[in-house]
């Protein structure tokens, strides 16, 4: 039987913070830490030579940052992407949306629970975008906050149906496929179908792009 374990390389300038997550990871039946990096440089050529499942990063380290590491492992026009989730100290919005637009799988604080973070992990390796809810709620109040001032970008965005754009809110507030089904009384397969659509409609490579899409357009509503 082929091996299922996910593999894992760990970035961070502060040795107690690597060896903390590389502990909670290693825990975990089903992943395997393969590597660990003290800065971006060497991060993105571990990463490149192990082939990791997931790359976890701090965002600022010496010599390359966080969001360098990104664009070069997993952004646009890099040919064979990596999933790289974003760890920070630093929740600033500015961060999230850059990350989810350059190709990250998840972005999570620091003092996220080893619950969230192993959760974080197991999601980037099956494709899923998982953002820090603490993340994901400020976000979502400050979009709350600019769509009192302007008309709702409803109708035809991105040449999206209103249904693909229910989808497309849902996957960029974490909701997995089976989620999504139960949330709007769709089979598992037409869920898929509609991704592949959505997918294809704004040339994105999986869901992470289109849940980053999602909130560059201002296209999330705060789910009931």
């Amino acid at each position: 039987m082929a091996d299922t374990r996910i593999t894992v390389v760990i970035a961070d300038d502060q040795e107690l913070v690597r060896t903390g997550f590389a502990l909670i990871l290693g825990a975990q039946p089903d992943i395997d830490v393969v590597g660990e990096a003290a800065d971006g440089v060497q991060c993105v050529e571990l990463a490149r030579r192990l082939r990791p499942d997931v790359v976890l990063t701090d965002i600022r380290m010496p010599r390359l940052d966080g969001l360098d590491v990104v664009r070069q492992l997993a952004g646009p026009g890099v040919a064979d992407p990596l999933n790289v989730v974003l760890i920070t100290t630093f929740d600033q919005d500015d961060y999230v949306r850059i990350g989810l637009r350059d190709g990250a799988c998840g972005f999570l604080l620091k003092d996220a629970s080893p619950g969230l973070l192993v959760e974080a992990v197991q999601a980037a390796a099956r494709g899923d975008a998982l953002v820090s809810p603490a993340v994901t709620v400020r976000l979502l109040r400050r979009l709350e906050e600019n769509e009192r001032g302007s008309a709702p970008e409803d109708a035809g965005v991105g040449g999206l149906s209103g249904r693909e754009l229910d989808i497309v809110r849902l996957v960029a507030v974490g909701r997995t496929n089976q989620e999504i089904c139960d949330e709007l009384f769709l089979s598992l397969s037409t869920v898929k179908t509609y991704l592949a659509r959505i997918q294809a409609k704004l040339d994105a490579r999986n869901r992470v792009e289109v849940a980053a899409w999602a909130w560059e357009h201002g296209a999330v509503h705060r789910p009931r």
